[in-house]
């Protein structure tokens, strides 16, 4: 699928975001619009839980990242660890079929912040679902010596 938002950087390693990770998800973020993100995905057969459903704890790690992202978008980027993670699970996630992933950030209290995400399947309906208590990241913790380390950049669109 062709984005024509706003691709957000990933880096080198990150599980779920990472380019050069070998046993990551390799996912793509686009901002859709301001506090908004998307990706698209299709679960490898390896994610699995049972054949042919992608394993709950997969589905949880893409909706933590889905919803800090969504905090992401502004300059500097705002960096964010979860401090609490709720998941709601509706439907089975196939794996080896078109997945859509939202974020929207939720309200914001500061040095914390609410966030929310979403898998939904092919037909647009909503299989899991998290709210995230997000935390920004320390100064200290966040120099740009790191960002050069994590490789942080936006990857460019295979063709």
């Amino acid at each position: 699928m062709t984005h024509t938002h706003n691709k957000q950087p990933g880096s080198k390693m990150c599980f779920v975001c990472g380019q050069e990770n070998p046993v990551g998800l390799k996912l793509d973020f686009y901002e859709t619009a301001p506090g908004e993100v998307t990706a698209d995905y299709i679960a490898p057969d390896h994610f699995q839980g049972y054949p042919g459903v992608l394993h709950g704890g997969i589905a949880a790690t893409i909706l933590d990242e889905t919803a800090g992202r969504a905090h992401m978008g502004g300059d500097p980027p705002r960096f964010m660890y979860t401090a609490k993670l709720e998941i709601k699970y509706r439907g089975n996630v196939p794996t080896e079929e078109p997945l859509t992933i939202i974020g929207k950030a939720g309200k914001d209290r500061g040095r914390m912040a609410e966030g929310w995400a979403g898998i939904y399947n092919n037909e647009g309906k909503l299989l899991v679902e998290a709210n995230a208590l997000l935390v920004n990241l320390s100064e200290e913790t966040l120099d740009s010596a790191n960002l050069e380390e994590l490789g942080w950049k936006i990857y460019p669109d295979e063709e």
